[in-house]
């Protein structure tokens, strides 16, 4: 072979080359053979090397004798070197791999260092303020107020440690699992069930810790969406370390240990986790079995039909969206500082519980005011008296009645999801007191006087505040004798004056006189009051806190979503509610309950809000909503026939129902109400009001063929004491859902 060149240890190459050139190869090879050669794996080179032996052996000397011994060695000798080269490259594999774990484990060994400090540090942050208190009090003492419980359990303002800019959500085996930093916060809508697991946070003002109960919380669309926020706490004495270990035993049945292990390193100090789980109760049940109000927590039927992310679906299978945070409820600076004051006054009852009363025009925000306190005081105090002076939008009844409420539990939602039993009610009959405010102010003062002074009042007020519904007011405040007037007001509406103690002192009210002369602040010198009852003195005065309402449509009720009549029907609806058995689905409609039967002669009839000739009063009664009452009176009977009362009287109301049908034969009122039978034997009165009982009940009546009961087009509207049902053509002119 021509150009043939020796297979040496001085020629270039590359990899496998240089196997050749290590084994020191006595054969030689053309140039074309060489530079193959270079690019061949190592069975490639075996293969070469084996075909240039078999024609040395056919006799091709291209060698001498030395050298073919020389290369006989090497073959031999290929096999051994190329299992010492495998084993190398493993042992540097395993160096390397050695090297990347030690790393790893250095990182996570100055990561929980960084965690250590930062938690040694937010657990001495308390004591430190501590000693920079009793510094600044050795320097220059003065008393000061003593703040509210919750403030004094932890840090306010902790730096925020180091975590994900999100809230992390984690899918679990029956709900949903929250991860919150501190000062973290999720805004959603819809129904569902929390639980803290581990830390606390804040819900329209209510603070929930660890080891609470679990509470539903509601958000539809017709009120502001609620907002789970992770505040500080306490920092426990324990090691990081441990912690999560307590964290790891809290969430280990909720998820899987993938999951768990997730949770775990996501989770940062001051942080907070939640379970949220779905939530089915008989109410909102009942309420969205109706269509007008199928999409009350799910919203329009265009947003569902839209495309969903991962993380949207998984949130939507408990019943929840998350939503932008400016939906959220928003304290105004004038909110926040009253709402301060407020607690600090009731905090430290100086001159007995509080009496605090909320006024001002419609749709202002008294009602979503009052339920944000009410939860703010439940932080520090164990109860709330609440008095219900407002007729139309009530907030623990159906509209119009006058209430008294303890409160011992947050409120977590609007008025159809929290109807519950009261102190004293007294059912007035009508959602406007315009026709008979001295009867209302009776009622207002009969309620009144079940108030015990052990705990903080407050006074939810009508949003009739001109002309005479002003005079009103100022009756009611003479009356009542508030500590505090929070008084709302907005840029759109400037309606009223200041309520202060000067002006509602001399101001004359509607069936009251103003303050006339004044001698001395010491002595009884002042001629005002109700004519009947001259003797009451004037309260010492009370305190005005002015609060500006700042969200859109604030005063004006001709922009709101939800109208009052709609807001009133949800009510009447989810009392309703409580005539469903448990756990009955699908809900069964009202026609296929079972009704009481009480006798003519065991009960007395007033119509309460117009005059009816005996004649017809029957056929008002019949498919009306009704207060069940109880008068101090027996009730005569002479006859077999009903028993009707010629005055309104001032009584307590049991509860509500429905007169489903009369039977003139048996001599009996077929009612429903979810009152039991032990309540039901103490009412001896049906009243008759105002109040209509929603137009989808009659209408949404399953498996009727033909007419519909109750509901008909053809009738004599001349008869005297008859009337249409008022058409509310405002659902059809603006967006309803």
């Amino acid at each position: 072979m021509a150009d043939v060149t020796g297979y040496g240890k001085d020629s270039p190459g590359r990899l496998g080359w240089t196997r050749l050139r290590r084994a020191r190869s006595p054969l030689g090879v053309g140039r074309r053979t060489r530079r193959r050669a270079r690019s061949l794996a190592v069975g490639s080179q075996r293969r070469l090397r084996l075909r240039l032996q078999q024609a040395e052996a056919a006799g091709v000397a291209w060698l001498d004798e030395g050298d073919a011994a020389g290369a006989l060695v090497v073959g031999a000798d290929w096999g051994s070197r190329e299992k010492k080269a495998r084993k190398k490259k493993a042992r540097r594999r395993e160096r390397a791999e050695r090297e990347r774990e030690r790393r790893e484990r250095e990182e996570q060994r100055l990561e929980r260092e960084r965690e250590e400090r930062e938690w040694r540090r937010l657990r001495e942050l308390p004591a430190r303020r501590h000693e920079d208190a009793d510094g600044d009090e050795r320097a220059a003492p003065a008393p000061s107020a003593p703040a509210p419980r919750r403030q004094a359990e932890g840090p306010e303002q902790p730096p925020r440690a180091p975590g994900p800019a999100q809230p992390v959500l984690v899918r679990a085996k029956a709900g949903l699992l929250l991860l919150l930093n501190h000062a973290q916060t999720f805004t959603f809508t819809g129904k569902c069930r929390m639980t803290c697991l581990y830390g606390r946070v804040q819900v329209f003002g209510f603070i929930v810790s660890q080891a609470q109960p679990a509470y539903d919380l509601y958000s539809p669309h017709t009120n502001c969406a609620l907002t789970i926020e992770a505040i500080s706490y306490m920092m426990p004495e324990k090691s990081l370390k441990d912690m999560k270990l307590e964290i790891r035993s809290l969430i280990k049945d909720h998820l899987s240990s993938a999951n768990v292990f997730h949770v775990i390193k996501q989770f940062s100090p001051m942080g907070s986790i939640i379970l949220l789980e779905s939530l089915e109760t008989p109410a909102t049940g009942f309420i969205l079995s109706y269509s007008a109000f199928s999409h009350l927590f799910s919203g329009k039927k265009q947003e569902m039909s839209s495309s969903f992310n991962l993380e949207q679906l998984t949130m939507s299978s408990i019943g929840i969206k998350k939503c932008e945070e400016e939906r959220g409820f928003h304290l105004s600076e004038s909110s926040s500082s009253a709402i301060e004051e407020l607690i600090t006054a009731c905090c430290e009852e100086i001159d007995g519980c509080p009496i605090i009363m909320a006024c001002g025009p419609k749709c202002i925000g008294k009602s979503t005011f009052n339920r944000y306190l009410i939860n703010q005081l439940l932080n520090s105090v164990p109860c709330v008296d609440f008095l219900d002076c407002d007729l139309g939008q009530t907030e623990f009844t159906p509209p119009g009645c006058v209430s008294l409420s303890n409160v011992t539990e947050p409120i977590f939602g609007p008025p159809f999801t929290h109807q519950r039993k009261t102190r004293k009610m007294v059912f007035y009959g009508d959602s406007s007191c315009e026709d008979d405010c001295k009867k209302y102010t009776e009622i207002v003062k009969y309620v009144f006087s079940a108030y015990q002074r052990e705990a903080p009042l407050i006074i939810n007020t009508m949003g009739w505040v001109k002309g005479d519904g002003l005079l009103l007011l100022i009756d009611l405040i003479r009356m009542l004798g508030p500590t505090h007037i929070v008084q709302f007001s907005s840029e759109q509406c400037h309606d009223m004056p200041l309520l202060t103690a000067e002006y509602t002192a001399g101001m004359a009210g509607l069936q009251t006189k103003g303050k006339t002369k004044t001698k001395n602040r010491h002595l009884d010198s002042t001629e005002s009051g109700d004519p009947d009852e001259g003797s009451q003195p004037h309260s010492a005065g009370h305190k005005l806190l002015l609060v500006q309402s700042e969200f859109p449509g604030a005063g004006v009720a001709q922009l709101t979503q939800w109208h009052s009549p709609v807001l009133r029907d949800m009510a009447l609806l989810g009392y309703l509610a409580l005539l469903q058995p448990p756990e009955a689905k699908p809900f069964f409609p009202l026609h296929h309950l079972v009704p009481f039967q009480i006798p003519f002669s065991s009960v007395a009839l007033r119509v309460i809000h117009t005059d009816v000739a005996p004649t017809h009063t029957m056929y008002t009664v019949n498919a009306s909503w009704i207060g069940l009452c109880r008068i101090l009176d027996d009730v005569k009977q002479k006859t077999d026939g009903p028993v009707f009362l010629t005055d309104n009287p001032v009584c307590d109301c049991v509860g509500f129902g429905i007169i489903r049908g009369i039977s003139m034969v048996k001599k009996v009122y077929y009612v429903l109400t979810p009152l039991s039978h032990e309540k039901l034997r103490h009412v001896n009165c049906l009243m008759i009001g105002n109040i209509t009982i929603p137009h989808c009940i009659f209408k949404s009546q399953p498996k009727i063929e033909g007419e519909i009961p109750y509901v008909t087009s053809e009738y004599n509207f001349t008869i005297w004491g008859s009337g249409k049902l008022r058409v509310r053509k405002l659902l059809q002119r603006r967006e309803y859902l």
